[in-house]
């Protein structure tokens, strides 16, 4: 009896990890990102020491105002594809969702594409249960978010060159 139980919890723990349609989408999102994950940037934007905050993070990021987010001077598109569309956190950790977040700017100017940063995500197809859905990304967050971005787009300009 021990031995059917060992492998019954054997055999469920294979299928979780290679079969199961969480691991399934994770696969996918490092599929995806393999292709065009991560952050490009094409043009960097020297700035005065004053458009930064004391931890060296640019002061004009409204993340609350749309396209207008960096300010009037660059336009901030934020696009998202869903590849599954779901709601784990209300519909419970079971469902799953897949999608990709696609972030760029844009100089006002001269509609001049100054960089852009995609990232897939995965959210639940976990047990069902009471507890709250895991999530895959890629590129992990310490390798690919915004504050990232931004300081790859925007550099401190250093005292002597500022005119």
């Amino acid at each position: 009896m021990k031995k059917i139980i060992l492998l019954m919890l054997v055999l469920s723990v294979i299928y979780a990890t290679f079969f199961s349609e969480k691991a399934r989408l994770d696969r996918e999102v490092d599929r995806l990102c393999a292709i065009d994950g991560g952050i490009r940037v094409y043009e960097t934007v020297e700035l005065p020491p004053d458009k930064f905050d004391s931890w060296g993070e640019i002061n004009f990021y409204r993340p609350t105002q749309g396209e207008n987010t960096l300010g009037s001077e660059y336009l901030y598109q934020w696009d998202i594809y869903y590849f599954k569309k779901g709601d784990p956190v209300l519909q419970g950790a079971q469902e799953a969702s897949m999608r990709q977040d696609h972030i760029k700017i844009i100089r006002r100017a001269d509609m001049k594409l100054l960089g852009e940063f995609v990232k897939y995500h995965r959210t639940g197809g976990d047990l069902p249960g009471p507890w709250m859905p895991s999530s895959y990304h890629c590129p992990v967050r310490s390798k690919g978010n915004e504050s990232i971005f931004f300081r790859e787009i925007f550099i401190k300009s250093t005292e002597e060159n500022v005119e």
